[in-house]
């Protein structure tokens, strides 16, 4: 008989998935009732709630895709975006280069606005694609590139849009609930995000959300939508307001539990609150960082607080620190990917990873590991720079 599976404890500090909390894990283990049941129907409301909340959204359709982000990636453009449109997309990592993919198997053309792997979306690149392009259908963007720690100004860059008269599709998988997100207010006509970061859920659901402008665009749609599970006038008959709902998919009632957890908790802290904790635990860790002779890869007027990358010192096997911190510490951080694969180390402080005692076991256990493979680094300097941080808050 095979023996039951016992995961270690670690402290996940990579790009994803960050720490559950205890509330969170245990709202999976609580009683399993049916997908249709009366109170997992009014559980499903207040998700929606939550879920508009954390969006800064009043969208009807707002709801929790039953499926982990890249799912949400693909429902935003099988849904908004048909053969023969044309999409501006902006790629300054990996997941633009993903949202090609998309834009493309829906048969469609991808304009695309390249930038370094590393800087922000380029304003003047964007507005010079739509005065070269007639009838763009939609402006597609990372908000928070995963791949690179990389902010990119939202806000304006979907003020370009609704002048080109094109709708605005934001991946935010990185960004809620770390850094704002205000889809109204700035105008984002869907955006898509996963549990497994800032909302320090389990992996495996996508929330997403979708103005008046998209579901009207939804509803008038000339071709079918090319999936059936991701048609969102499908799913609406399932995750609408209306009391009588009708069967789509189980969807992962347990899952969805801990959703709702993780979405009430930062609900109690406030988004003003998030925002604060994650942005100060950055300063720590960068502040500990550079005073040991490390160097961050991402200028700062665009980092990322929630995920940091940081230069790689030259002769250091990237590979072999990540293992020992793994082992020796159960620490893990990300690798580079990409352009940036074994040049940068991605440390995240996302959600419930954010907090002081992790800054400080980040910087003891990586300045312990560079010592032992003979990194030029300063020794000792590190916590007493993260605790001037604080002392300062």
């Amino acid at each position: 008989m095979t023996d039951a599976f016992h995961p270690p404890l670690r402290t996940l500090m990579g790009p994803g998935p960050s720490d559950v909390p205890p509330q969170v894990l245990e709202a999976l283990g609580r009683p399993t009732i049916g997908h249709l049941d009366p109170q997992f129907v009014a559980l499903m409301d207040d998700i929606k709630r939550l879920l508009q909340f954390v969006f800064q959204t009043q969208n009807e359709l707002t709801l929790p895709i039953s499926a982990p982000g890249s799912a949400g990636m693909e429902a935003a453009f099988v849904n908004l975006i048909e053969p023969g449109d044309t999409v501006i997309v902006c790629q300054n990592g990996v997941f633009g280069g993903r949202m090609k993919e998309n834009v493309e198997r829906c048969g469609a053309t991808a304009v695309m606005v390249q930038d370094a792997w590393g800087e922000a979306v380029s304003i003047d690149k964007v507005r010079a694609a739509f005065a070269e392009h007639n009838n763009v259908k939609a402006l597609a963007f990372v908000h928070a590139e995963t791949s690179t720690g990389a902010r990119s100004d939202a806000q304006t860059l979907a003020e370009i849009a609704r002048e080109n008269n094109a709708l605005v599709i934001m991946d935010t998988v990185t960004g809620l609930a770390g850094i704002p997100v205000e889809v109204d207010a700035w105008g984002i006509d869907c955006a898509y995000s996963g549990t497994q970061k800032c909302l320090s859920c389990t992996p495996g659901i996508a929330p997403i959300t979708f103005s008046k402008k998209a579901q009207d665009v939804i509803a008038n749609r000339t071709t079918k939508v090319q999936s059936w599970f991701l048609d969102m006038q499908l799913i609406m008959g399932y995750w609408g307001g209306n009391t009588k709902r009708a069967y789509h998919h189980t969807a992962p009632v347990n899952a969805m539990y801990a959703l709702h957890e993780s979405l009430r908790l930062v609900e109690a802290e406030g988004l003003a609150n998030s925002f604060a904790r994650h942005a100060l635990n950055h300063r720590a860790l960068v502040a500990g960082l550079e005073a040991m002779g490390l160097s961050m890869a991402v200028s700062e007027d665009i980092r990322l607080p929630q995920l940091n990358a940081v230069n790689i010192p030259e002769g250091v096997d990237d590979a072999a620190v990540r293992s020992a911190l793994l082992s020796k510490f159960d620490l893990e951080i990300g690798a580079g990917l990409g352009a940036l694969a074994g040049k940068t180390w991605r440390i995240g402080l996302m959600g419930f990873s954010s907090k002081g005692v992790n800054v400080r076991k980040c910087l003891l256990a990586l300045e312990t590991v560079l010592n032992e493979m003979g990194a030029d680094i300063t020794s000792g300097a590190a916590i007493p720079a993260a605790e001037a941080i604080y002392a300062n808050q």
